[in-house]
């Protein structure tokens, strides 16, 4: 879509025809752009379709509006892994940036996931916009062009500066809550799944909800219920070997 993007119809006068233009003329803006762009712009093959659609445009907004959505995505769930610190997640810790509430001492809030949020929401809806405006063009010209050239532009520049600030100023610095992961991990009974091919999906449902029962570890339990040895279950039972596909 790059290439496509450094193509313009630049020359193609009023419909594409070119009429009443000097054939040197768009050649001489691109000499003159390209240095203090640093892009290098050429001349559309078919000035007649760069005038009456907004094709390439559309596509560059939509490939924007892709990673727009994952990175809000990933906003969203640096916002809920850090949720608490007492009835939240709370798996990890965001750098603090700034107090969030003036009426509730030491509240702090996820401020550059949630401005990130809003970026990618605000290119969600610049595509909507694009996308309208690349269907209303009548016949041999799309007078559309400058809202769908201001939203991508915007589009462009918010994903660019999210991305920075969401690593720069919330991945950078988020710490593991390695102390608060750990026990709810392993009395979780999700563990179990990997004692269901050598125990039985009952016998390995009944320690789960042994487990959940008495509030201790699923390892605990094993050991009592099944015949695997300890060095058998801490294997069996590694979060990290199970992550990572047994």
């Amino acid at each position: 879509v790059y290439d496509r993007l450094r193509e313009v119809p630049l020359g193609g006068t009023a419909v594409g025809s070119g009429v009443n233009c000097p054939k040197s003329f768009p050649e001489k803006v691109f000499e003159a752009t390209s240095d203090y762009l640093d892009i290098e712009l050429e001349s559309m093959k078919s000035p007649f379709q760069g005038l009456s659609g907004l094709d390439s445009i559309l596509e560059f907004s939509g490939h924007l509006k892709n990673c727009g959505s994952t990175l809000l995505k990933i906003a969203n769930d640096l916002r809920w892994m850090n949720s608490g610190p007492r009835a939240g997640i709370g798996e990890i810790i965001l750098p603090p940036l700034q107090p969030g509430s003036s009426i509730m001492p030491d509240k702090v809030n996820p401020v550059i996931p949630e401005a990130v949020a809003m970026a990618c929401v605000q290119i969600t809806g610049n595509d909507t916009t694009i996308t309208l405006a690349a269907q209303s063009g009548s016949f041999q010209l799309n007078t559309m062009f400058p809202i769908a050239a201001g939203r991508i532009v915007q589009s462009a520049t918010l994903l660019s500066r999210a991305t920075v600030s969401l690593f720069d100023q919330a991945i950078a610095g988020m710490k593991i809550n390695e102390q608060g992961i750990k026990e709810p991990l392993l009395k979780n009974p999700i563990l179990v799944t990997a004692l269901a091919p050598l125990i039985g999906y009952q016998k390995s449902a009944a320690i789960a909800h042994m487990a959940r029962e008495q509030d201790c570890t699923v390892m605990e339990v094993a050991l009592r219920e099944t015949d695997l040895a300890k060095e058998q279950l801490e294997k069996l039972l590694d979060p990290a070997q199970l992550a990572s596909g047994g």
